[in-house]
């Protein structure tokens, strides 16, 4: 390929379900690719599949491409010069190019019944044999053929794979590949309900829609051979082919469900960044160097090349994703963080809760726990005690280590009163009154702390102390004060 040639890179994914991390890895790696040498992304739906497509599926694969911001040059929504990008408004395409094959004597009806494909297979298992189509519709005369489609509705139409020799071809990352020919089957090119597989559609495809380099997963590899053979049977140029890596789960094993949500609008729905997930799906097979981890978008177009793909299973390792979201959401403005947060404290608070909630008030508390979250969703679980009345919690929790509860109740009351007492109820105002208090009752402030931190918050881990008193306000602070007074006496 000449460099003054318009690199033409494509996604084309099968609307069988909610694109999964490895899925939209491949997208992603076409995107980086065609953004880093200035070529073309083209979103195409290979919709061939009637019977596993699921209702939905192009809306939520199309929604992932916008949540990750992989905006398409050509495809559903934006159209183009090669369209249309819905396979299943190309078929008579398919089927012109499949009948070209069968005349040029590249290809061949087949007119074996489902029934009996099922006998042959479970005779080859029987003998221990790799399940392949037998080539008994192959050499048929034309006689043989009339009588066979007498009854067969329609035939599938099958490739002839050369008997002997090899298919060689070169992959950006794995090298020259070698596949012996007789170990290939004589696979389908078109079904009998007149729709196409794979390897007809997306080699018919690529050729018509100019894609240069064609980045799939691993998995494809062995089908590679396939294409090409039917590239030299129709006599069009290969595109370039870039194999990408495999990707494991933390325990090796291929990633499922056990190694986190694989569906990419779960990780949106669990309050991940779009910018996290990029920079986390990008190191998954490709790297800038052995220590890089933190990469935003326009480095990543920077700096992506095809030589920094790797060969070896990459690792889904969601601890790594959780703390780089954290990483991205302790660099989010406040304003920003609120916007984002938002939502899922509307979804996720109890419903009495008063809603909507005051986007002022949230803006006071996201400062507070910003450093502890790592996904948007988490904002629940640490900010609810700021919204709730009535708080919910063990009284036992204001037992204080090597402080009887008469001395505990005598604190809480002191601080009380010196709350009460406070002009100004701010953080710096109730650090200088609580802080002395410690000492002169001849408690640590760790031990004084600690048992404010239960009574105002309900729980031992909590943001500062002093500024989230300061945002609960006066009245809130006494009234819970009041209610762990009351705990306390149950506990005498």
């Amino acid at each position: 390929m000449n460099m003054e040639e318009t690199v033409r890179v494509r996604y084309a994914p099968s609307p069988t379900g909610e694109p999964h991390v490895g899925n939209i890895r491949t997208a992603l790696f076409n995107w980086l690719y065609a953004r880093h040498v200035g070529g073309k992304f083209i979103l195409r739906i290979e919709d061939t599949d009637v019977t596993r497509e699921v209702k939905g599926a192009v809306g939520a694969i199309l929604d992932s491409l916008r949540w990750l911001g992989l905006d398409w040059d050509e495809g559903p929504e934006v159209g183009g010069p090669y369209g249309p990008y819905f396979q299943s408004q190309r078929l008579e395409l398919y089927q012109a190019f499949a009948q070209q094959l069968v005349d040029e004597g590249y290809a061949y009806p087949c007119y074996c019944s489902p029934q009996r494909l099922e006998e042959m297979r479970a005779e080859q298992r029987r003998r221990r044999e790799p399940p392949r189509y037998d080539r008994r519709c192959r050499n048929l005369s034309l006689k043989e053929r009339e009588a066979l489609a007498a009854g067969v509705e329609k035939p599938v139409i099958r490739f002839k794979t050369p008997l002997e020799g090899d298919t060689i071809f070169h992959d950006l990352v794995h090298g020259d590949v070698t596949f012996t020919n007789a170990a290939l089957d004589d696979f389908i090119l078109l079904k009998s309900d007149g729709y196409p597989t794979y390897h007809l559609a997306n080699v018919v495809d690529d050729h018509f829609m100019k894609i240069s380099h064609v980045l799939r997963a691993d998995e494809w590899l062995a089908s590679t051979p396939r294409h090409c053979l039917l590239y030299q049977a129709l006599s069009w140029d290969p595109p370039q082919f870039v194999h990408l890596p495999m990707i494991l789960g933390s325990d090796r094993a291929k990633l499922s469900k056990r190694h986190g949500a694989t569906a990419t609008t779960e990780y949106k729905k669990q309050g991940y960044l779009p910018q996290a997930m990029v920079n986390f799906l990008a190191l998954l097979g490709w790297s800038l160097d052995d220590k890089t981890e933190l990469l935003d978008r326009k480095e990543l177009v920077r700096h992506f090349s095809l030589e920094r793909i790797g060969k070896t299973a990459a690792i889904f390792n969601l601890e790594k994703l959780r703390w780089l979201n954290g990483v991205y959401l302790r660099g989010l403005s406040i304003e920003e963080l609120v916007k984002r947060t938002l939502p899922f404290l509307e979804a996720g608070l109890p419903s009495i809760v008063a809603r909507p909630l005051s986007k002022g008030y949230v803006s006071q508390i996201m400062p507070l726990i910003q450093e502890r979250m790592r996904t948007l969703a988490e904002a629940v679980e640490l900010a609810d005690f700021f919204f709730i009345d009535e708080l919910d919690y063990d009284a036992s929790l204001l037992k204080v280590k090597n402080i009887s509860t008469d001395v505990s109740g005598q604190a809480l009351i002191a601080s009380r009163d010196r709350i009460a007492a406070l002009s100004t109820f701010a953080a710096g105002a109730l650090e200088g009154v609580l802080r002395p208090l410690a000492g002169e009752m001849g408690l640590k402030t760790g031990q004084l702390f600690g048992l404010l931190r239960v009574a105002v918050t309900g729980r031992t881990a909590a943001p500062p102390l002093f500024e989230t008193m300061a945002v609960l306000g006066r009245e809130r602070c006494l009234k819970r004060l009041e209610v762990a007074l009351t705990k306390m006496e149950n506990l005498s």
